[in-house]
C-alpha cells in the first residue's frame, strides 16, 4: 500500500474540526483515510460534516464507516419511535444544521446516498477498523452490528484471534488521550463532548489532535 493509513475518530457535527483536521494531516491521492463513524448529531454542523467527507471522497482514498448515529439517522425516516430516539441522542442537533423543524425531508439525497453506502468494517494488513468494538473468536466478516456499531468498551475484548490490531472509536477517552491496549486502540477523544478530534497514522503511530474550533492541540 502506498501513501498513509490514518484512522479518524468520532467527529459529531464538528465539521469545523473535520476542516481542521484534514487541513493539519497533509491529505494526498495516495493516503487512506478511515473514519470511523458517528458524523453526525450533537455537534452543530451535521450537514457541513457530511460536505467535507463527500469531498474528501475526490481528494483520497476515503473509507468511511458507519456508526451507531448514522444507523440512528437512518432508521429515524422509518417511522416515529425510531424518530424519537434519534432526537434523544442527538439528532435534533443534526436536524437543526439542515433548517428542517425537526423533519428529516430536505436532507440532499447526496447525503442519504452516503450514509447508506457506509459499510460496518475494514480490513487492512494487520489492521482491522469499526466504529465500537468486536467479539474477539469470530471472523471480521461475521461480526454482528451490535458489537460493530453499539458495545461499548466496558465490554472490553480480548486480541482477535487473526492477530489484527483493531481500531475503534465510540467509547469516548478522558483527557484526549488514546487507549492503547497494543492490540486494540481506541481513538474517540470526546469530539462532540468537549474533547478533541483526533488522527492516528496506524504504522507510524504519529497523532494528530484539534479542538471542536479546529485547532492544533
Amino acid at each position: 500500500m502506498s501513501g498513509r493509513l490514518i484512522a479518524v475518530g468520532d467527529i459529531h457535527g464538528h465539521a469545523k474540526a473535520l476542516a481542521g483536521l484534514v487541513e493539519l494531516l497533509g491529505i494526498s491521492a495516495e493516503d487512506t483515510l478511515v473514519t470511523l463513524g458517528d458524523y453526525v448529531d450533537r455537534g452543530p454542523d451535521t450537514k457541513g460534516v457530511l460536505d467535507l467527507l463527500i469531498a474528501l471522497k475526490g481528494r483520497c482514498q476515503l473509507i468511511p464507516l458507519m456508526g451507531n448515529h448514522e444507523e440512528m439517522m437512518l432508521g429515524a425516516r422509518e417511522g416515529r419511535s425510531d424518530f424519537a430516539f434519534w432526537v434523544k441522542f442527538g439528532g435534533d442537533a443534526a436536524m437543526d444544521s439542515y433548517g428542517l423543524g425537526r423533519t428529516t425531508s430536505l436532507v440532499p439525497r447526496e447525503h442519504w446516498e452516503f450514509l447508506q453506502s457506509l459499510p460496518s468494517c475494514y480490513e487492512a494488513d494487520g489492521h482491522f477498523f469499526a466504529h465500537a468494538n468486536y467479539a474477539a473468536n469470530q471472523p471480521w466478516n461475521q461480526q454482528s452490528s451490535q458489537a460493530l456499531l453499539w458495545l461499548d468498551l466496558t465490554d472490553l475484548p480480548g486480541r482477535h484471534y487473526s492477530g489484527k490490531v483493531a481500531v475503534v472509536g465510540h467509547t469516548p477517552q478522558k483527557g484526549g488521550r488514546i487507549l492503547d491496549l497494543g492490540y486494540l486502540k481506541c481513538i474517540d477523544t470526546g469530539c462532540g463532548h468537549g474533547g478533541l478530534l483526533t488522527a492516528l497514522d496506524v504504522h507510524s503511530g504519529q497523532v494528530w489532535q484539534v479542538t471542536e474550533s479546529g485547532q492544533e492541540v
